[in-house]
């Protein structure tokens, strides 16, 4: 595989793909602490759309984003087979609620492609680059960009 021999030379990217509807996604297994299946939240007074709540994770609050909402594709109604994974986002932990986690990923730097022109600013605030893998079409997360500005900058 080509993968296996660019991994070789160094410049290669592990990451965690997840699902979310039909569109699969992925972050740097570097950002990822743990996945955990769903577990319900407790809803914040006036929160974000896009927070799903909070739960405590071994004695810490952690707030909970529906990943979905948070890139406008519709908020999530969670499941029994949904699934948190947990990132750390420079000084904040975080669980960010997917579909389902579909694979662990080793990809070259080099066949990560700039977010295409023709995507909105949104997108590309969100997604910081694209590759294709076995006739699939991953989008690359920007992690930084999954909290708001006013959680970021308390971070």
């Amino acid at each position: 595989m080509t993968e296996t021999k660019e991994a070789a030379k160094g410049d290669s990217l592990e990451l965690v793909a997840f699902r979310i509807g039909e569109q699969e996604y992925c972050v740097d297994i570097m950002a990822v602490r743990e996945i955990r299946g769903w577990t319900p939240a407790t809803t914040l007074p006036h929160a974000p759309t896009f927070v799903q709540g909070v739960i405590n994770l071994r004695g810490t609050v952690l707030p909970i984003v529906d990943l979905a909402a948070r890139l406008g594709l519709g908020r999530a109604e969670p499941t029994a087979r949904h699934v948190t994974i947990v990132v750390q986002v420079n000084d904040q932990v975080v669980g960010l609620l997917v579909d389902a986690v579909s694979d662990i990923l080793t990809v070259s730097s080099e066949e990560i492609r700039p977010t295409p022109e023709v995507a909105s600013d949104i997108t590309r605030q969100f997604v910081k680059g694209v590759f294709a893998l076995d006739n699939r079409m991953i989008s690359l997360i920007e992690l930084t960009e999954v909290l708001p500005s006013f959680e970021r900058d308390a971070a």
